[in-house]
């Protein structure tokens, strides 16, 4: 069992920047891929960002590519999503989500394990 508690959303203009971070705990949570998804209202949950459980490997959908980074801080079993350069269409509930296995990209259905979200909210 993997717990995941997301945390760093908000309220921020365009072309700002927001840190989001998941940490995660229990059994094993370190070696888990750790995704990031958003779900905008009235739309399917879509994949953001991937990160292998040590950090080797990370992939972006390309409409962040270039914006977000994800990265891992293992002594605090943390994983960050740097958004920068925020547009309007960013706006959504985020989660992260632990995964078993590398996809690339991933769909929300290969996650096993899900945090409750947080709230980005982009305004012009």
């Amino acid at each position: 069992q993997v717990q995941l508690v997301e945390s760093g959303g908000g309220l921020v203009q365009a072309g700002g920047s927001l840190r989001l971070s998941c940490e995660a705990s229990g059994r094993n949570s370190d070696r888990y891929v750790i995704e990031w998804f958003r779900q905008a209202p009235g739309k399917e949950r879509e994949f953001v960002a991937a990160i292998s459980g040590r950090g080797g490997m990370t992939y972006y959908d390309e409409s962040v590519k270039g914006r977000f980074t994800v990265s891992i801080e293992d002594a605090k079993n943390t994983v960050y999503l740097q958004m920068n350069s925020l547009k309007l269409e960013d706006t959504a509930v985020y989660y992260c989500a632990a995964d078993v296995r590398w996809h690339a990209p991933p769909t929300a259905t290969d996650a096993v394990y899900w945090g409750q979200g947080t709230q980005v909210t982009v305004s012009s």
